[in-house]
C-alpha cells in the first residue's frame, strides 16, 4: 500500500512538473515572440523617421564634415587637408595638419585592395599611376567608417560628402575605410 502511494505521489509530482515546463515553453515562445514584433517596429519607426530626416540631410562643408567624421575616430585632434584624389580606384589622400601622418580614404575595403593588387600583379602590368592605396605600409592601421560609429545619416551624408570634395559619386556603397599611414 505504502508503495503504491508512493508511486501515485512521484507520478504526480512528474507530471505536474512537465505541465509545469509546457506552460513555462509555451510564454517563453510568446514572450519571444512580442520580443521579436517590438524589435520589428523599433526598426521600422527608425527606418521612417530616417527616410523623413535622410530627404533633409545637406552637407555643406565636406572637408569639415569629413574631418569631423574623422574624429569620432581618432580623436580631437584632427585637422584634415586634401592632397590628393585618384579615381581608379577611387582614393582620397589627405593630410593632417597636426601631425605628420597621412590618412587616406577609400570605398574599398582591406581584401578588395589585396585582390586588386594581385589581379595587377598576375597580369604584369602596372596601372597603379601612384595611387597610394596600392603602395601602403604592411603595417598600416585601418578603420571602417559607417553607421554604426559615425552617426545616425553617415551613409546618406558620405555620398553627398564624397561628391562634394572629389566631384565623383561613391557608387553602391555605405561604408568608407579609413588608412593611417606615417
Amino acid at each position: 500500500m505504502e508503495l503504491l502511494l508512493t508511486l501515485a505521489v512521484i507520478t504526480a509530482v512528474i507530471i505536474f512538473g512537465a505541465l509545469i515546463s509546457l506552460g513555462n515553453e509555451r510564454q517563453r515562445r510568446v514572450i519571444d515572440a512580442l520580443r521579436e514584433q517590438v524589435v520589428l517596429w523599433a526598426i521600422q519607426d527608425l527606418r521612417i523617421k530616417r527616410e523623413k530626416l535622410a530627404r533633409e540631410v545637406r552637407v555643406d562643408d565636406p572637408l569639415g564634415w569629413l574631418s569631423r567624421t574623422t574624429k569620432k575616430i581618432l580623436g580631437p585632434f584632427v585637422n584634415l587637408k586634401v592632397v590628393e584624389f585618384f579615381q581608379d580606384p577611387p582614393v582620397l589622400v589627405c593630410s593632417n595638419g597636426n601631425e605628420n601622418h597621412r590618412v587616406i580614404y577609400s570605398t574599398l575595403s582591406p581584401d578588395e585592395v589585396k585582390g586588386l593588387i594581385n589581379a595587377r600583379k598576375n597580369r604584369l602590368t602596372n596601372p597603379i599611376m601612384g595611387n597610394p592605396l596600392f603602395s601602403m605600409p604592411r603595417k598600416v592601421v585601418e578603420y571602417q567608417l559607417s553607421a554604426l560609429n559615425c552617426g545616425f545619416l553617415f551613409d546618406a551624408e558620405f555620398e553627398l560628402a564624397w561628391k562634394g570634395i572629389t566631384g565623383h559619386g561613391a557608387g553602391k556603397t555605405d561604408r568608407l575605410w579609413m588608412y593611417l599611414t606615417r
